[in-house]
């Protein structure tokens, strides 16, 4: 049998499993006591009887406590009772009160009793009220300014999001956080409170306002916020040494109905401290594009490959091929896709290696594809330093055979993922990726698939990406490792990498180079700081920064892709296109037997040279870093004299 929720379960019960058993016996007790002192003056007088007045209480109490179990009015936890609670209390004694006169009536007894029973009862009414109230006071004064371990927080935001949040914080007795006060720009909100939590501000003054406060974490609850102004507001607590926390949307609430706005708070990420909004490349051509399609992904486990993988998941392709030679990464993408779109999506994984030319000529040969997104290639610039050859046989002769592939099984558009670091490079991997590039170059007028390849700069959160790498670092305690404190760098998000990819395999037609707008560039060393800060840590006193060197083949500073004299933009402002010449044939055949030759000789001495030979603007990183310090050099001169001249001006 079910037992009643005013009883506990097991032996050994404490006094909080009798809680609503208290409460029944406290009301019970507040309706005698008060009907008591409201029928005393007619006890006295002589109009009443003791023994009838206990037996009209008593009555009264039957009926009241009949609707308020009925109504489950003991049911409420009182410390978070709201308007529901209180009503349903009054409904019940409502109920109870009408009943109790409809038996008087019925027995045709004094007036008197109904009278001065409604007196009693709203008498006991208030004393119920009053001791809730009081309660509530007690666990919210309580719970607010004691408990160990438990961080006194500041939520930035008293709009729908940041009230529900600290509803649920001043709420929660057994919760992380105890909430301080709230933040708003708005002028008719600063100084007012919500629950009895004083809302501060503005949310410029914030660092000033915290100073000298117990406050250690930062809730920024505004889901909001344009990607600018939500920069400004990091940068803002970045000054104040306490951790932040950004609320998710509450449409991802949706996905997660039991679960509590504090559990989807999350860390800082690199992009909420980019300032810039998103770039949405969504184009009803990419639908056109890959619907009813059968489509391969190389590389298909890696960062971008997978981000690939569910990105065109979405649009219907009427099969999905994901080649990867990391059997583990490929697995965790199909597990995923496979809770995403189950049946809907026709999923078939081929682990192989894009360098074994015979396993890709039998998985065109069976399969066909449509459509090819070329993901496959070794990223890691300091390791291809040391490992080149495995460059050249992943890179490069690895695109070789997928596009020769592609082409001889008449395959409509084959996609290339490359990279800045193509540009002007100073690194293997950049090397090898400008040749990716020129072997499509040397492909384009042998067939009619259309080749296109897509460079953008750092994916943030990818596989060996420097954030990840510094917010581990900062878990640990620190050091966090930067190779040179003037590094600058280009970032986008993998979403945004994968969007242009796709966009740009709509686009393209012939050999053409896609470049994505990235915006302003961000500095390494500005980055790691912020990221400290918002950690709640110091920089230099609770988490070192330790300048490591810059890496075999790496530069100070990325160029910006889209200065290039050569390039145009598309219909779309963000998309940069390239158009390159053709390779003749015969000298990527050329390029591709010395690259061999080299491999075979296995010398990497000879390797290097090799591939300066092949790409004219592989340069050793130290000149083209020496070149960039002189142009740095040179442009400060040029900021000092310009500041010289304009306070002459002013000075005139």
């Amino acid at each position: 049998m079910k037992r009643s929720k005013l009883y506990g379960n097991g032996d050994k019960m404490k006094l909080s499993n009798y809680r609503a058993w208290i409460v029944l016996a406290i009301d019970v007790y507040l309706i005698f006591t008060c009907n008591i002192l409201v029928f005393l003056p007619n006890y006295l007088s002589g109009d009443i009887q003791m023994f009838n007045l206990v037996m009209h209480i008593i009555l009264l109490n039957v009926c009241v406590f009949f609707f308020q179990l009925r109504f489950k009015t003991y049911d409420s936890l009182w410390r978070y009772a709201e308007s529901r609670e209180y009503l349903v209390l009054l409904g019940g004694a409502g109920c109870g009160y009408l009943v109790y006169t409809a038996i008087n009536l019925v027995l045709d007894t004094n007036s008197i009793w109904i009278v001065r029973g409604l007196f009693g009862m709203l008498l006991a009414l208030m004393a119920m009220l009053t001791l809730r109230f009081v309660y509530r006071l007690y666990r919210f004064r309580f719970t607010r300014y004691s408990g160990a371990g438990r961080s006194q927080v500041a939520i930035i935001g008293t709009g729908t999001a940041g009230v529900s949040l600290l509803h649920e914080l001043v709420h929660n007795s057994n919760g992380h956080y105890i909430p301080f006060c709230l933040f708003d720009d708005a002028e008719d909100k600063i100084g007012k409170s919500v629950f009895g939590v004083p809302v501060k501000g503005p949310i410029d003054r914030l660092p000033e306002l915290l100073a000298d406060t117990n406050v250690t974490e930062i809730i920024l609850a505004i889901p909001t916020l344009s990607p600018e102004r939500r920069a400004e507001i990091l940068k803002v607590c970045a000054k104040t040494n306490c951790r932040l926390h950004i609320l998710d949307d509450p449409l991802m609430q949706l996905e997660r109905p039991n679960a509590s706005l504090a559990g989807s708070m999350r860390q800082v990420r690199i992009e909420d401290l980019l300032g810039r909004p998103a770039v949405r490349l969504d184009n009803p051509r990419i639908s056109t594009f890959l619907r009813d399609k059968t489509i391969l992904v190389t590389g298909g486990g890696g960062s971008i490959g997978s981000e690939l993988c569910r990105q065109i998941a979405q649009y219907g392709p009427k099969r999905l091929i994901v080649l990867d030679i990391a059997e583990n990464s490929v697995y965790d993408l199909q597990q995923d896709l496979i809770h995403r779109f189950g049946s809907k999506l026709d999923l078939v994984i081929e682990i192989g290696s894009v360098r074994d030319y015979n396993k890709i000529d039998r998985l065109f040969a069976y399969y066909r594809p449509n459509l090819v997104f070329h993901a496959a290639a070794h990223k890691h610039v300091p390791l291809m330093e040391h490992c080149p050859e495995e460059a050249i046989k992943n890179n490069v002769f690895g695109t070789y055979h997928t596009a020769l592939a592609a082409q001889k099984y008449h395959v409509e558009k084959f996609v290339l993922i490359s990279t800045d670091k193509a540009v002007n490079p100073t690194n293997i991997m950049g090397a090898t990726k400008y040749l990716c590039e020129q072997v499509l170059q040397g492909l384009r007028e042998r067939g009619q698939t259309e080749f296109a390849a897509v460079r953008f700069g750092n994916v943030l959160g990818s596989n060996g990406s420097v954030i990840p790498l510094f917010q581990k670092q900062i878990a640990y305690g620190g050091p966090v490792t930067i190779t040179d404190k003037r590094i600058v760098r280009y970032f986008m998000t993998i979403p945004e990498a994968v969007s242009l990819v796709l966009e740009a395999g709509s686009l393209a037609h012939s050999g053409e180079v896609f470049v994505l707008d990235m915006g302003q560039p961000v500095h390494i060393l500005d980055l790691a700081e912020n990221l400290i800060r918002l950690s709640g840590y110091t920089p230099y006193v609770d988490i070192k920064i330790k300048e490591v060197g810059l890496r075999p083949g790496e530069k100070l500073y990325e160029e910006l892709l889209t200065k290039n004299a050569n390039l145009s933009r598309t219909e779309n402002e963000k998309i940069f296109v390239e158009q390159r010449q053709p390779l003749p044939y015969d000298q990527l055949s050329a390029w591709l037997n010395a690259l061999s030759e080299a491999l075979e000789q296995g010398a990497r001495s000879h390797i290097f040279e090799i591939l300066h030979q092949l790409v004219p603007t592989f340069k050793d990183p130290e000149e083209v870093n020496r070149q960039a310090e002189e142009q740095v050099r040179q442009q400060m001169g040029e900021g000092s004299q310009q500041q010289e001249t304009d306070y002459n001006a002013i000075g005139a």
